[in-house]
C-alpha cells in the first residue's frame, strides 16, 4: 500500500478545506499612518459607511483593520472617496472602471513628477572635473 501524499493546501480534517495557521501579532514600531476611524471618513465624505466599507473591499480607497475589526483610514481618505464618487458620477463608470481609472491616473501622476525631476536634472550644471 502506498502512502497518499497531501498538499500543504489541504486540510487534514474535510477533503477540500485548507489548512489552518496560526496567525502572528504584528507590532508597529512607528505610528500608524492611518488615524481616521470609519464615522469620521463616512461623516466627513457624506457616504454611509456601508458604502465605505464597499469602496475598501472593492480595493477604491485604502484602510487598514484593527484587531478588533474596525477601519482605519489615512487622512486623505475623504478626498480619495470624493474622488471616486466624481469618477462614478461624472463619467457613469461601474466600479471596475473607476479602480482602473484611479490607477491609470496614479500612474500618469508618477510619470509627471519623474519627468520634471529628470527636466530639473538636465537643467542643472555638470561638473566637469
Amino acid at each position: 500500500m502506498r502512502a497518499e501524499r497531501r498538499s500543504p493546501t489541504e486540510g487534514a480534517g474535510q477533503e477540500g478545506t485548507r489548512a489552518a495557521y496560526p496567525l502572528v501579532r504584528v507590532y508597529r514600531t512607528g505610528p500608524s499612518p492611518y488615524q481616521l476611524p470609519m464615522a469620521r471618513v463616512a461623516s466627513g465624505s457624506g457616504l454611509p459607511p456601508e458604502l465605505v466599507s464597499r469602496f475598501v473591499a472593492l480595493g477604491l480607497v485604502d484602510a487598514e483593520r484593527d484587531a478588533r475589526g474596525r477601519l482605519w483610514f489615512r487622512p486623505n481618505a475623504p478626498s480619495a472617496l470624493a474622488r471616486v464618487q466624481r469618477l462614478r458620477d461624472g463619467l457613469c463608470l461601474n466600479y471596475a472602471a473607476v479602480g482602473v481609472v484611479l490607477d491609470l491616473l496614479d500612474r500618469i501622476e508618477r510619470l509627471e513628477t519623474a519627468l520634471r525631476r529628470s527636466e530639473r536634472a538636465a537643467k542643472e550644471p555638470t561638473t566637469w572635473t
